[in-house]
């Protein structure tokens, strides 16, 4: 078992940064891929980034990239993501999962372990 708890959510102005971490626990974790979905009512939960175990490949959605930073510290089995130039529609709440492989990254139902969830609001 592989334990994930994400940190960092709240409330920011557009145009403004947050940054997420993701602890993880449990099973050797370092070896995981991990990765951030996110996800507003009555939508599908959607992968905003990811990252290999050791950090040498990532993926972002494109209504992210170059505004979203993905990375991981193996050290400290914590995964970040940092936030900037935010948008409204960035507003979600954001979940951390874990993996044991890179393959089939990109899907949700791919995903083992999940935390909690927290909620990142942009005002307008």
């Amino acid at each position: 078992q592989v334990q994930v708890v994400e940190s960092g959510g709240g409330l920011v102005q557009a145009g403004g940064s947050l940054k997420l971490s993701c602890a993880a626990s449990g099973r050797p974790s370092d070896r995981y891929t991990m990765a951030w979905f996110r996800q507003v009512p009555g939508k599908e939960r959607e992968l905003v980034a990811a990252i290999n175990w050791s950090g040498g490949s990532t993926d972002y959605t494109d209504s992210v990239k170059g505004r979203f930073t993905i990375s991981r510290d193996n050290a400290k089995n914590t995964m970040y993501l940092q936030m900037n130039s935010l948008k409204p529609e960035d507003t979600a709440v954001y979940y951390c999962a874990a993996k044991p492989a890179w393959k089939g990254y990109s899907g949700s139902k791919q995903y083992d372990y999940w935390g909690q969830g927290t909620q990142v609001t942009v005002s307008s």
